[in-house]
């Protein structure tokens, strides 16, 4: 009887845990072949925010401050880091509610909850103690790293959105510039009024078949290194999505049917400092749409706003084309450490 209980308590519905996550985390960073440090920034309300810090002595140079996107974590950036450290130092961290990050309530107000992100980031700046960086933002991290750019101008040397979410309004019915994924429709489908993975969750021991079977994409863009047969993307996507949905819930207060900002930013990028400059890099396959990019381009006029389309991606470009990817970024900080004038990066498809 002993033996049954100990065994019922450990079983769980959800097949996920806090050392599981870790343990797919470190999978994830295990082809990372520089050196580097992955610690826990403490902030304010006893919250943490997961950290990648890699070595390299540039310490002239700015650094490069990487925001991942909605369901995401600082594994995904596995591909880029290595590349991308050999110019100038490199952090990564998982946004609060998200991978190993802390999982705080955020405020039910999208507003508040804008705010609450802007304010971690800034806390956890103060804490590694950077004056001044690159900010590249992916996705939702992208639309994030515009409000922190808004609020902390004096901070962005110069601000790289990576195929951005939330940028343009949400059109009249029949309107729409771009087509959302199938697989996009059948989860709103599924789990709507709920939060936006709450399928992952409530699938218990089939959760992580239904990770796989409905992004088998995203195993591919990682076989490069990983190989054919290796499901350590699924493993990471499914504990990173399977613990307490902090971060969805403050997506969803920010967001309205069916994926639109609530407060678009294509309304407040004027709002940027004119002397902060952006690069603004999209997936030719994309579903984001592409056009805002050149919007932005025309309302920050005279400042200096590069777009690019990278042939042959999709919405995860940094993963998809990810020698292209870096290449790109690479461009925008050696603009930002003025290695490189602004006419050899004006926009281009690559």
């Amino acid at each position: 009887m002993g033996e049954m209980n100990e065994s019922i308590c450990r079983w769980s519905w959800k097949p996920t845990s806090i050392s599981k996550l870790a343990q797919a985390e470190q999978k994830m960073l295990e082809n990372i072949r520089s050196s580097f440090r992955s610690y826990f920034v403490p902030i304010s309300n006893n919250q943490e925010i997961r950290t990648v810090e890699m070595d390299c002595d540039c310490s002239e140079k700015l650094p490069l401050v990487m925001i991942h996107g909605f369901g995401a974590g600082i594994g995904f950036w596995t591909l880029n880091l290595d590349e991308l450290s050999k110019h100038q130092k490199v952090y990564a961290f998982d946004l609060l509610g998200f991978g190993r990050s802390s999982r705080p309530s955020f405020p039910s107000d999208g507003a508040e909850a804008e705010n609450f992100y802007v304010q971690s980031i800034e806390e956890w700046r103060e804490k590694v103690n950077l004056k001044k960086f690159v900010l590249l933002g992916h996705s939702f991290g992208a639309y994030l790293a515009c409000s922190y750019t808004i609020k902390y101008p004096e901070r962005v040397e110069h601000l790289i959105l990576a195929d951005p979410w939330g940028i343009p309004e949400k059109p009249p019915p029949g309107e729409e510039n771009f087509k959302i994924p199938i697989w996009a429709k059948v989860i709103v489908a599924l789990v709507s009024p709920f939060n936006p993975l709450a399928a992952v969750r409530a699938a218990g021991p089939w959760g992580p078949s239904l990770v796989s079977k409905a992004r088998p994409d995203l195993k591919k863009k990682y076989e490069c290194v990983f190989g054919k047969d290796d499901d350590r993307v699924f493993d990471y996507i499914y504990h990173c999505n399977a613990q307490f949905p902090s971060g969805e819930m403050a997506f969803k207060s920010l967001s309205i049917p069916y994926g639109w900002a609530k407060y678009p930013m294509i309304h407040r990028i004027k709002e940027i400092n004119a002397n902060v400059c952006m690069t603004i890099l999209f997936g030719s396959r994309s579903w984001m749409d592409t056009t805002s990019g050149y919007s932005i381009k025309y309302l920050r006029h005279p400042s200096e706003v590069n777009v690019k389309i990278i042939n042959g991606a999709g919405h995860h470009i940094f993963a998809d084309s990810p020698l292209e990817f870096n290449r790109a970024v690479l461009d925008a900080c050696k603009r930002a450490n003025g290695e490189i004038s602004v006419q050899s990066i004006n926009s281009e498809n690559i």
